[in-house]
């Protein structure tokens, strides 16, 4: 079984959501969290002279803005092989450290799936 047939369909969504944020805002990386309603927020990379944040910690900080209280999971599209030890951070302060954090390639494709802790 590969890791993307073991995806169940929320998660899915989520990666597909993120994987459409770096498309259509052509960044780096797409991020997408769901929180503990089943309320997603999507984000991309934001790259300002004054402020550079990941997807992954845009997307965090757009749920607490939110009223998120917790995260069921988090998704990352990027080229990277992993999310970066800040990017779980970010996750696992909202989420807790057992939140699975999805990392998929520009292609969609599920390539690790990590704890946040």
């Amino acid at each position: 079984m590969t890791l993307s047939t073991e995806l169940d369909p929320e998660d899915r969504k989520i990666i597909t959501l993120a994987r459409s944020a770096r498309a259509r805002n052509g960044v780096a990386e797409g991020a997408a969290v769901r929180d503990e309603t089943g309320r997603t927020y999507v984000a991309g990379t934001v790259e300002l002279d004054s402020l550079k944040l990941s997807a992954l910690r845009t997307a965090v900080a757009m749920a607490v803005a939110s009223g998120a209280k917790s995260l069921e999971a988090a998704a990352v599209v990027t080229d990277s092989a992993t999310a970066s030890a800040e990017d779980r951070a970010a996750v696992r302060d909202l989420g807790g450290a057992a939140t699975p954090v999805l990392v998929a390639g520009p292609d969609g494709e599920l390539r690790t799936r990590v704890a946040a802790g």
